[in-house]
């Protein structure tokens, strides 16, 4: 066939394909709560996450380390990206939160219109995978729209971008992280155009808070020169580097954001994704919080606070899923309609301190 497709592979697996219908109500759905950037920051910056990562990078030491070699990716940005895509894999098979993908594909290039050539491509893309033998239909297991693995892969990216980094005769994103890692790299590289020995940015003091209302890009040297100081205290490792003057909210903390910055940001094109998963990244490499708090907003939970908040929800009979330390859609919802009950407001389902509080005033 033209796409690249054999008639043997697509007849197996669309003969008897039934499209999965239930992602048209994940598609359109819209969620109970809004969160805060703060909010956002704290869910995937968590305790659990933090800990984990720096188990995982003691784990994959060898692999990191090849990794950077050869692709020039700092080792946490890969590590931040895992966490924030699959929890470092955690997730990937996970039936609550993944489905198989090419039934979820089929339904969305037959039912949105709005997407539609888009859907059929990944589609097509999907079918091409298993006729190079990279995976069986079965074993595509993803989210509604089609991410696959550790590092979330759409069929595209998998097809374009991926590594046979372990060498075993086939790219995947599932199993070893080797693959994955290995096909992210190359996209931050290829398409975000990643810099090799480069931060992604820092936390800064404004000595002139109107300087953030610009968009230019300087190098560090003259941002300094405008009175703009790294947030710790020390000076500006490659005063040379070029960089943008960004304050998200408004009294909160402020950033300089580089080109890798914006490299991470190709992989989801969203500011507060990108900044959460860069901070996941610093932390786990032993970095502290930001020292400017945003307006409102709250240190994260520890593990155990975390705990404390399931532990007392389930005993007032709001089911999390269990006692993890981790603020899963259960959770949420949980914390959600527990803040309903009792007239907390917001009721924003977030698993923080005045809920904790709140649970341990009801005791």
């Amino acid at each position: 066939m033209r796409r690249g497709i054999s008639e043997k592979t697509y007849d197996r697996v669309m003969e008897t394909l039934k499209p999965d219908t239930g992602v048209y109500a994940l598609y359109h759905a819209q969620p109970e709560f809004t969160e805060l950037l703060w909010q956002y920051i704290n869910r995937r910056c968590s305790d659990w996450r933090v800990i984990t990562g720096k188990e995982r990078a003691k784990e994959y030491t060898h692999l990191l380390t090849k990794l950077e070699r050869d692709y020039g990716v700092d080792r946490y940005t890969l590590l931040g990206l895992w966490g924030m895509e699959s929890s470092f894999g955690d997730v990937i098979t996970n039936p609550k939160y993944m489905r198989p993908v090419i039934p979820a594909l089929a339904a969305l290039a037959w039912g949105e219109r709005r997407r539609r050539a888009y859907w059929e491509q990944e589609l097509l893309n999907a079918l091409v995978i298993v006729d190079r033998g990279w995976a069986k239909p079965g074993e595509m297991i993803g989210s509604w729209a089609g991410a696959m693995g550790h590092t979330q892969w759409m069929p595209e990216v998998w097809l374009h971008m991926g590594v046979d980094y372990d060498h075993d005769g086939r790219i995947s994103p599932f199993g070893k992280p080797d693959d994955s890692l290995a096909g992210t790299a190359r996209y931050l590289i290829e398409r975000g155009h990643y810099r090799r020995g480069e931060s992604w940015g820092c936390e800064v003091k404004l000595g002139n808070p109107q300087l953030a209302e610009g968009n230019r890009w300087r190098t560090y040297g003259q941002w300094h020169e405008l009175g703009v100081r790294r947030a710790d205290g020390a000076a500006f490792g490659q005063p040379q580097n070029r960089a943008r003057l960004w304050q998200p909210v408004a009294g909160g903390p402020a950033f300089l954001v580089g080109q890798n910055f914006f490299a991470v940001r190709s992989y989801n094109p969203s500011s507060s994704y990108t900044l959460a998963l860069v901070h996941l990244g610093d932390l786990i490499r032993g970095e502290g919080p930001f020292r400017q708090q945003f307006p409102g907003g709250e240190r994260t939970p520890t593990l155990s606070e975390v705990k404390e908040i399931q532990r007392r929800l389930n005993d007032r009979g709001f089911k999390t899923d269990g006692v993890d330390g981790r603020t899963g859609s259960d959770t949420v919802k949980a914390i959600l309609a527990f803040q309903k009950q009792v007239g907390m407001k917001p009721a924003d389902g977030y698993a923080g301190l005045k809920v904790l509080a709140r649970l341990r005033q009801g005791a």
